[in-house]
C-alpha cells in the first residue's frame, strides 16, 4: 500500500504543512500546481525533496482559488476546466524536467476533486485533460462502492486511474468524505487514524460515522501534512503499513 501526501502547498511567505519532516515517510507527493497554493519556487523546492527522498511525483491541481485553498466549488465550462487543469500540470512537469524527472501521476485537489466524483461531466473533463497532456499517468480517485463505473470511463479515455482512500478523514453512508464543517469530519488522534488504515488495508472497507461498513478497493491512502501531529502520524503510518 503507497502512501500519498497533498505538499508544495506554502504561497510567498506564507507556510503551510510540514513537507520537509513528512517527505521521508511517503511514497507520492502530489504537489501542488499554483492555482489553489504554492508558487513556482515552492514547487521547485518540493520537487527536490521528493526526488532527494526518492518519491513519486503527482501534479495536484484545483480551482483557480488561492483564498478558499481550492475548497470552494467554482463553476467552470468543460473547455475552461481543461485548460485549467492542463495550465497546471504542465507548469509543475516543467519544473520537474528541469530536475530530470517528471509527473508521474495526477490527483485533482479539494473541492474539485469532491465535484469529479459526484459530476459525470467534471470527471469527464479531468480524464479527458490527463489523457491529452499526460496520458502515460494514472488519475487518482476516491475508492468508493462504485469503483467499477469509475474504471469503466477510465478505459474509454485510455487512462489508468488509482483508487485512495484517506486515513484521516471520517466518511458518510455514501462512501464519500464527511464536509469539513462537520464536527469529527477531520479525526484528530494516532489511534484513530490506525484503526481506519488497519480496516482498509485487512478488511477492504471503512466505518462511516453512523457505522455503516462500506467496501472499498485501495490503491494507496491519504495522510494530511498539515495537521498538528502530521509528522508522528506519517511515521507511525509508515511503519503500520510496512507491518500489514
Amino acid at each position: 500500500m503507497k502512501l500519498n501526501c497533498d505538499m508544495g502547498e506554502s504561497f510567498g511567505s506564507w507556510t503551510k504543512g510540514m513537507d520537509a519532516e513528512v517527505m521521508p515517510f511517503i511514497d507520492m507527493a502530489n504537489i501542488a500546481c499554483g492555482f489553489h497554493a504554492s508558487d513556482p519556487l515552492t514547487m521547485d523546492h518540493t520537487v527536490k525533496m521528493a526526488i532527494a527522498e526518492n518519491v513519486t511525483i503527482g501534479a495536484h491541481p484545483g480551482y483557480p482559488d488561492l483564498l478558499g485553498f481550492g475548497r470552494r466549488e467554482l463553476e467552470c465550462r468543460p473547455d475552461e476546466l481543461k485548460a485549467i487543469l492542463v495550465y497546471q500540470m504542465a507548469a509543475l512537469d516543467g519544473i520537474c524536467r528541469t530536475r530530470g524527472t517528471a509527473i508521474q501521476y495526477v490527483k485533482p485537489h479539494g473541492a474539485l476533486y469532491n465535484k469529479m466524483m459526484v459530476d459525470h461531466t467534471t470527471l469527464s473533463v479531468v480524464m479527458a485533460a490527463v489523457r491529452d497532456y499526460a496520458p502515460h499517468c494514472p488519475l487518482v480517485v476516491m475508492a468508493t462502492p462504485e469503483a467499477d463505473q469509475v474504471r469503466d470511463r477510465a478505459r474509454e479515455y485510455g487512462i489508468e486511474v488509482w483508487f485512495e482512500a484517506f486515513s484521516d478523514r471520517a466518511y458518510n453512508d455514501e462512501g464519500r468524505l464527511v464536509k469539513r464543517s462537520v464536527r469529527g469530519a477531520v479525526h484528530d488522534t494516532t489511534e484513530a487514524i490506525e484503526q481506519q488504515v488497519t480496516q482498509i488495508i485487512t478488511e477492504g472497507c471503512v466505518t462511516s460515522m453512523s457505522g455503516k461498513r462500506i467496501l472499498i478497493q485501495a490503491d494507496t491512502i491519504c495522510i494530511h501534512g498539515d495537521s498538528y501531529h502530521a509528522v508522528d502520524a506519517a511515521r507511525h503510518m509508515r511503519q503500520l503499513v510496512e507491518s500489514l
